[in-house]
């Protein structure tokens, strides 16, 4: 009898009343939500090269314009990075560093792309 009323149900029941997130899940799953597969928005930061003399380390200068608050002129200031590097970036590189986990003390980016190399 219950095998009976099972049957009228799912019978009952079309592909058109059913999401299509939902077709094929019992109601234990469907009330789950999808894990997240995206990464949130990290950090990137385009600089150049100017030491490698570490394995698998480079320190990246990125400059950038910053108005005076006083003499409402553009000054440049430098920031240095120290990046992971896999590529096999040199001194004079344009390289696209990414913010990561800490891989050291003081090492939290990654060359992700080696933009321009350096004239020899």
């Amino acid at each position: 009898m219950a095998e009976e009323n099972q049957e009228e149900i799912n019978a009952g029941v079309t592909g058109s009343d059913v999401p299509d997130s939902a077709a094929g899940e019992t109601a234990a799953t469907a009330a789950v939500p999808e894990a997240k597969t995206t990464r949130a928005h990290r950090s990137q930061k385009v600089g150049a090269v100017v030491s490698d003399k570490m394995q698998k380390t480079v320190v990246v200068r990125v400059d950038r314009l910053v108005r005076h608050t006083k003499y409402r002129r553009y000054v440049r200031r430098t920031s240095k990075f120290m990046a992971h590097d896999e590529l096999g970036a040199t001194i004079g590189d344009k390289v696209r560093i990414v913010e990561t986990r800490p891989m050291s003390a003081r090492k939290r980016w990654r060359v992700i792309e080696i933009v321009q190399k350096a004239a020899k």
